[in-house]
């Protein structure tokens, strides 16, 4: 005979109170995700892994793990007996309302010690016992939960979640470290970077415990800002990006306090991470605003602006510095007694740098050029201090609020010269140098090649890089027979030689055909006059946006100079398409356009955005060769690649250059 069934005596204690916030937690979280059309219930890894192909398992062992990362359970036994948060959502009344309410008795008594068991998958975790002990740890914020872990490891993919993962188990390898994350390739290896590590060395157990204390710190300060409401951005990549700026060595030894005082300082930068679309491009000089704002800017500003240029390297021995040089100058003979302009050389980008612009905007300076993308790290941490101080960097596809940068469209140039090769060269091989595989380097490559094959369907562009290790350019284009080449548009003072813009080489001689120029002065001049009659602010938007100026033929900042041996017909080609791109008749990059690989990267009756031509990592289906990763390149070209370049990849063991 069966007995009967009473339901269990509700004792009303402090393991009742808390179970029934729990459930209101729970039951929370349950409705808005069915407002939201999402699952309501804990995610399962057997759902998950029905999709994947799994590579191996492997056995990690007792460890503690970060409970955020705590996301679902394994199997579908007691997903809806938990909201998606981990919260309860049976009765208190229910067994298993009494066990989780024994389970918060425990944990105020002594503590919950026993592990877990669960699998690690993607750097998530999915319970196969214990999902009342992880429940009951969530519910009193505790930060890990000791667990028997197994991970299952997916195949390699090209995915970039899977890419990132396999990052991650390289940097776990070394460190035993799982509670930090990143939403960008190639984080682990520049976290290790700015550790002073890197992907060979093992961390000692004295070094975990000191990035872990760092880690705690940053994270409450993180918090307390209000990083936890931020979506498109983890922790990580705020620790990353703050760690950039800030010496790691020194910031491990900072209170959260001191910590979030210097986060403070760069908050926007932090929200610019997070923001969808963080950099607007000007291709043009602003409209001048009305003519009584004009002159009331001039009145409320009657001082002498100070202008301050800084460069990386003297200018008699870099055609780069030197044409910044030569627009410095120009400054000076156009404006006369309405500005003063200085040139500063800092003799190290890292720790001189500051120390120089620091004292540029102690001794009153109103704007600072810094015409290399090395000194970006220096501006930005000295920009977030001195708001008043307008410092720009010349560089492309910097996405930072307190520093604007500038840069010209040199693929308009280019695709022109590319034209007087394509009509040119006999042979249909033309050689192209290029320097370092950085934002904008790959269109100027394309276009050059674009204008080529426009003239020339059958001319192929063969590609070497200038920065490469131990590499014979001259040995390489004399074997493929190839004479027309184009290369560095301006000439080094110190080292005047007639390798410059195009050239063909014939009979042992050089002859220059034509040269793409940059008007720095041109440029310059209208960044400080649009600074002088208030545009600088007129810009700026309410958004959290980087401010790029990019600006071509029709700005008057970039051109080509023909020789006066080309023949007569050549030149009014190029004439009447820089008359067309400057008005914007013709677009170098108009479709269609095929890649290396065939693949179509714009129709033929598109044109790529500027975003798409920016950031531009691919080459077209008429060059031969490729970009190069970081190892491939010489030490002094890393710096630069690393800051801004294409493929930043490096193989294990490779050099630091955070």
């Amino acid at each position: 005979m069966l007995k009967k069934q009473y339901p269990r005596k509700v004792v009303k204690n402090m393991a009742y109170d808390d179970y029934i916030k729990a459930q209101k937690m729970g039951i929370k979280a349950f409705k808005t995700s069915t407002a939201k059309g999402q699952y309501p219930y804990l995610p399962v890894l057997d759902e998950i892994l029905s999709h994947a192909d799994i590579e191996c398992e492997v056995n990690l062992g007792i460890v503690n793990i970060p409970l955020n990362q705590v996301v679902g359970t394994s199997t579908f036994g007691r997903t809806q007996a938990f909201a998606s948060n981990f919260m309860p959502l049976l009765n208190y009344s229910s067994e298993f309302g009494a066990k989780w309410s024994h389970l918060v008795d425990a944990q105020i008594e002594e503590g919950i010690r026993d592990a877990v068991k669960v699998y690690e998958y993607m750097n998530k975790y999915y319970v196969v016992e214990g999902n009342k002990r992880v429940s009951v740890l969530k519910y009193f914020n505790a930060p890990t939960i000791t667990a028997e872990v197994t991970r299952k490891v997916p195949k390699r993919s090209e995915d970039l979640e899977n890419q990132i993962y396999y990052e991650f188990m390289d940097f776990y390898d070394l460190t035993k470290i799982n509670y930090i994350q990143f939403s960008q390739l190639g984080s682990y290896e520049k976290l290790l970077a700015a550790t002073g590590k890197n992907m060979t060395e093992a961390w000692t157990e004295d070094e975990c415990k000191d990035f872990s204390s760092f880690h705690v710190a940053f994270s409450k300060a993180y918090k307390e800002l209000g990083g936890d409401s931020l979506d498109n951005i983890t922790c990580g990549d705020a620790l990353l990006f703050y760690l950039s700026l800030y010496p790691y060595e020194e910031s491990k030894e900072m209170l959260s306090s001191e910590i979030k005082v210097n986060l403070e300082k760069i908050w926007s930068e932090i929200l610019l991470l997070d923001a969808d679309d963080t950099v607007e491009l000007l291709m043009d000089p602003t409209e001048d605003i009305n003519i009584i704002d004009s002159v009331i800017n001039k009145i409320r500003s009657p001082k002498k602006k100070k202008v301050a240029f800084v460069y990386d390297k003297d200018p008699s021995v870099s055609d780069w510095i030197y044409g910044h040089e030569l627009g410095r100058i120009h400054l000076d003979e156009t404006f006369g007694e309405e500005i003063e302009t200085q040139a500063f050389i800092t003799s190290d980008v890292n720790d001189n740098a500051e120390e120089l612009l620091e004292q540029i905007c102690n001794d009153g300076y109103d704007i600072i050029f810094t015409v290399t993308p090395k000194l970006i790290k220096a501006c930005l941490k000295i920009a977030v201090t001195h708001p008043n101080v307008k410092i720009l960097n010349c560089a492309l596809n910097s996405s930072h609020n307190a520093v604007r940068t500038y840069y010209t469209r040199m693929y308009e140039a280019k695709f022109l010269t590319g034209i007087i090769a394509g009509a040119m060269c006999k042979n249909d091989k033309i050689g192209y140098i290029a320097d370092y595989p950085i934002y904008g380097v790959a269109a100027n490559i394309n276009a050059f090649a674009l204008g080529a094959k426009m003239v020339n369907p059958r001319a192929k562009i063969f590609l070497q890089w200038s920065t490469l290790k131990d590499d014979n350019i001259e040995e390489y284009f004399k074997e493929r027979g190839i004479t027309y080449i184009s290369t560095q548009d301006m000439i080094t003072p110190q080292h005047v030689n007639r390798q410059f813009g195009l050239y063909v080489e014939k009979n042992d001689s050089t002859k220059n055909l034509a040269m793409p120029i940059y008007h720095w002065g041109a440029f310059y001049e209208e960044l400080v006059n649009s600074i002088m009659r208030g545009s600088w602010k007129s810009e700026e938007s309410g958004d959290s946006k980087a401010l790029n100026y990019w600006w071509g033929l029709s700005a008057g900042v970039i051109d080509v100079i023909c020789s006066n041996k080309l023949p007569i017909g050549t030149t009014k080609l190029v004439n009447l398409m820089k008359q067309s791109i400057s008005t914007g008749f013709f677009h170098p990059f108009a479709g269609p356009i095929t890649d290396q690989e065939g693949s179509i990267r714009c129709s033929e009756t598109d044109i790529l955005t500027p975003e798409e031509i920016m950031t531009m990592d691919w080459l077209t289906d008429n060059v031969i060769g490729t970009i190069p990763t970081i190892d491939d390149l010489d030490d002094e070209a890393k710096p630069v690649v690393f800051l801004r370049g294409l493929n930043t990849t490096t193989d294990k063991g490779g050099t630091s250059l955070l």
